[in-house]
Parts: C-alpha cells; sequence; structure tokens
C-alpha cells in the first residue's frame, strides 16, 4: 500500500516475513538522490507502533525506514518472545535487506529512537556496527523496567509468570554490549534529561559504561518545561533533527576531517524498487479485493439504513475508509460473507467509500470504491433537490446566490498544526443563519448560529493524521449561500495528549 502524505513522499507499506517473525515496515523514498537511510524504533504508545510517524520527519532528506514493534498484538523491544530472540534476528534481516537494496553499508545508516525505541536504536546500534545512533531516554535494565511498569510486555518477552532469571539476563543485554566495547568508533547521541523519573535508575548509572567509546555525547537537558519522562524528547526536536540532517551529509560533531554530499540524483532505484514491491503489504491477483454486493454503485440509501455486505474470499477482515479516515472493520466468516455498519446516521450525500480486505498474515487486497448517497426517507424515493444542512434545529435548503459577507473562523486559524484527532470549528457570521463544512466538495455537516452571531462544530468523528483544507461557508434565513472561507489545517497527531508529547508520537 502506497500513501501520499502532505508533502508529497509517498509512503510505502510492507511486510518483511523471510523471518521467523513477520516484520512490518513503511518507508518513503530519499529526496534528491539522497544516499543515506534513517531507520526509526518506535515508543510504547506510538500511534500504529510506528514511532516518530506524525511528520517529523517529513523534511529529511534520506531514506526513512519506520519498523513497527507489533508481535501478536504485543511490544517486544524488536528482542524477544519468551526469550526467543530470533524476533531481533527478523528485524535485523528487514534493516539488512533495505541497506543492501539501496546499496548501503552500514557507515551509512543512522538508528533512531525514543524510550523502548532509544533502547533498540542503541542495542542494535552496536551490536550490529551501524554508524550512527540516537537514543532519546532510552532503559538499560530492560527487563525490570517492563516487569515494573508493563507487565502485558513482560509476560510476552521474559515469558509466563515473567521468570526472575529472564528478567536478569535480558537487564544485562545492553549494559553488556557497551561494556564490551562494541562498536566504540560509532557516533552515538544520548539524550535525557534532569527531570526525567526514569534517570536516575535507566540512564545514569550507566553513562560510565561509554568512557571507551570515541565519539560518546550526552545531551542532557535541565529545562523547568520538562516535568517528566515522556517530555524530554519535545523540550530537543529542533536540535535532534538539525543533529539528524548533521549526520545524514555524513558530519558528525567531532574534532576531524569529514566528507558530506553522496548525493546522486540518477542512481538506478531498481533494486530497492523491487524489494518493496516483493514485500509490499498489498497483494495483487494472488489475493483479490473484496466484493459489495450492497450498496449498489451510486444507490440512495436512507441515512440510518446504510449496512455495507458482500464477500471476500482469502480474508479474515474487511476495513473500511472515508476520504483517507478510518471508519472501522468487519470479520469475515468462513464461508467468505461480511457485512458492516457505522453503528449511527451517514451524513447527508455522496460517500465514496473504499474497502480492502486482509488476510491471515496481514497482507491486504488492492482497494476498491463503493460509491453511495445517503439520504433522509424511504430509500430510491423522487429525485433530491438542493442540498441540506443537517443540524440541531432540523435542515435549513441551501441554494447558491448572494448573501453575507463569508463566515470569520476563528478555530482552527489557517495552516495551524492541530495536535489532537478531535478539531473543533468555531467563528462568527453576522447575518447566517447556519453555517456549513466542505472537504473535497463533500458536505460534511452543519451548525446553528447564535443569536450573537456565534458558532461552533464539533464533526463527532476522529480526522485522520495530514492536511485538510475545509470549506466553511453561511447560508442566510432565505437559504442564500455566502462565500466560502477556506480553512487549511493539518493533524499533527491523533494520540498525542500535549504538544510536546506529539512530537514523540505518543506517550510510554
Amino acid at each position: 500500500m502506497s500513501q501520499a502524505p502532505s508533502n508529497g513522499r509517498q509512503l510505502l507499506v510492507g511486510i518483511e516475513a523471510s523471518g521467523t517473525f513477520p516484520v512490518e515496515y513503511r518507508f518513503t523514498h530519499a529526496q534528491k538522490g539522497n544516499r543515506h537511510l534513517v531507520v526509526v524504533f518506535a515508543n510504547f504508545a506510538a500511534p500504529n507502533d510506528y514511532g516518530w510517524s506524525n511528520g517529523v520527519f517529513d523534511k529529511l532528506r534520506a531514506n526513512v525506514l519506520w519498523i513497527r514493534d507489533k508481535f501478536d498484538d504485543n511490544r517486544s523491544y524488536y528482542l524477544c518472545r519468551e526469550m526467543d530472540f530470533s524476533l531481533e534476528q527478523s528485524v535485523v534481516t528487514l534493516i539488512s535487506n533495505v541497506m543492501r537494496a539501496l546499496d548501503l553499508t552500514p557507515d551509512s545508516v543512522t538508528l533512531w529512537g525514543g524510550s523502548k525505541g532509544g533502547s533498540a536504536a542503541l542495542y542494535f546500534g552496536l551490536k550490529y556496527g551501524f554508524r550512527n545512533i540516537v537514543a532519546i531516554a532510552p532503559q538499560f535494565s530492560i527487563g525490570t523496567y517492563v516487569k515494573n511498569v508493563h507487565p502485558g510486555t513482560a509476560r510476552y518477552m521474559l515469558g509466563e509468570g515473567v521468570p526472575e532469571e529472564n528478567v536478569r539476563a535480558v537487564d544485562s543485554l545492553l549494559p553488556d554490549l557497551v561494556r564490551s566495547g562494541a562498536n566504540r568508533t560509532a557516533n552515538i547521541y544520548l539524550v535525557s534529561a534532569a527531570q526525567d523519573d526514569q534517570f536516575p535508575v535507566q540512564v545514569e548509572p550507566f553513562l560510565g559504561l561509554f568512557q571507551h567509546h570515541e565519539n560518546f555525547n550526552l545531551v542532557f537537558s535541565d529545562s523547568p518545561h520538562i516535568v517528566d519522562h515522556t517530555q524530554v524528547a519535545g523540550r530537543n526536536v529542533p536540535l535532534l533533527m538539525g543533529l539528524v540532517n548533521f549526520l545524514i551529509d555524513g558530519i558528525a560533531p567531532r574534532l576531524g576531517f569529514v566528507r558530506n554530499g553522496y548525493e546522486e540524483p540518477d542512481r538506478d532505484r531498481s533494486a530497492i524498487t523491487s524489494y518493496l514491491s516483493a514485500t509490499s503489504v498489498v497483494r495483487g491477483a494472488e489475493f483479490p479485493p473484496p466484493v459489495v454486493t450492497a450498496p449498489t454503485p451510486q444507490e440512495e440509501v436512507r441515512r440510518d439504513a446504510v449496512r455495507l455486505v458482500g464477500h471476500a474470499r482469502g480474508a479474515v477482515r474487511v476495513i473500511v475508509w472515508e476520504h483517507g479516515k478510518y471508519l472501522g472493520q468487519a470479520d469475515v466468516a468462513d464461508d467468505g460473507s461480511w457485512s458492516w455498519e457505522l453503528g449511527r446516521a451517514w451524513s447527508k450525500g455522496r460517500h465514496p467509500v473504499k474497502i480492502y480486505a486482509v488476510d491471515a498474515s496481514g497482507y491486504q487486497s488492492e482497494r476498491i470504491e463503493v460509491p453511495f448517497a445517503a439520504v433522509d426517507g424511504p430509500a430510491g424515493g423522487a429525485p433530491r433537490g438542493p442540498k441540506a444542512l443537517v443540524v440541531d434545529h432540523g435542515p435549513l435548503l441551501s441554494t447558491v446566490g448572494p448573501s453575507s459577507s463569508a463566515p470569520m473562523v476563528l478555530e482552527p486559524v489557517a495552516h495551524e498544526q492541530v495536535l489532537d484527532s478531535r478539531v473543533v470549528f468555531a467563528g462568527a457570521a453576522a447575518g447566517a443563519a447556519q453555517i456549513g463544512f466542505r472537504e473535497n466538495g463533500v458536505l460534511l455537516g452543519g451548525a446553528a448560529v447564535a443569536a450573537n452571531g456565534s458558532w461552533s462544530w464539533d464533526s463527532g468523528w476522529a480526522w485522520s493524521e495530514g492536511m485538510h483544507v475545509v470549506d466553511v461557508f453561511g447560508v442566510d434565513a432565505s437559504g442564500a449561500e455566502s462565500p466560502v472561507t477556506q480553512v487549511p489545517f493539518t493533524v499533527m497527531n491523533a494520540s498525542a495528549g500535549s504538544a510536546v508529547g506529539s512530537y514523540y508520537g505518543g506517550n510510554y
């Protein structure tokens, strides 16, 4: 599957299934022929278990490989399941195959991660000889940490009952690796803070182990704006983005001769293209898309009676989307049949719903589009007239014509980066009775205007991450529609609870 982020870089999704454990990934090609790879490991509450996938890397020139830490619906530190470290080997296989397809060596790779992902970046970077490591607020005593803080992860990694000998064994993995002097020429940047409640136990006791590493750097923050572990990254994001751009250019902050550049805009991409195609999560003819028997294309269906029905050969579930937003999913029965309902009335108007199937291994079919129209009253009735804005006070017919000035939109402001999936619109509109909202020509909903001219509207759904452009217009008492106020905004991270948290891709 490929997606087009707001910056125009294509995002490719796949599964490396040649190892014991299938490893899911996202990948985006470098810009302007850059010859570097950034590998990103996830922290605990990263959206969909892909760390730093909220757009913070959009301007990096390098190839970027995000690795998902989700195995059997559990987290693993990318290390093991019940002390079976073939999971680690499966992750290394993915990195190696991508690196080989790009014709790179470990000297042209930066490993990046925070918290759990920071531990993984250090571990894989030191053990497998990668040149650059950026580890933000990592844990060194991993076994003890998961036992005390994430018991579900502890059971998955260490085994049922969490045997103490397994806790001690996993506790020793990273300290022993550092103590051994492995990859002592690596450029290591460890980020921490005085206010991080984990620093005294999980970081400070281990700093002395790096004394023989030639380019170990501790980026240490002591800021009143950092109050706990979850905020270490956010306060350092501008610095870290600058650092990674230096590393991409082959410059590590140290004395000595360095060389930068490495751009090859005309380089043959056939090897990486072939690898991405071979491991793509979207399968072709061997896994057909689902068949939808109802509603039929362009059918008019009563808003409160929409039920999608069909069959999907070889699938375990079907996924339903609209306008880039996840709506829901349905299990597929043994005979291939499935059905799905939204659980609430659809907004009135045309709905170009997209559906795809997923098999037991996580592979996906191609997408199909099922366009239908949600209408008031009996389905298949007389042709509809002008669209109605359905609000709390009933529908108001809207006809385009001269009216008052365009509504004033106070929230969100144009080009705002919204740090929550719940987007609330608010503003004022003199002379209007109602306010309407459209995106890509599709009516989203409406809101009544108060006597003082103020209005607000909450869609009631979670907005997808990325760029949105919403047209806001007023409708007066006679049904005339005002000029449009266009509001472009970007939803940065649906899971983050604060601006700082959004940089990190969620809490820990």
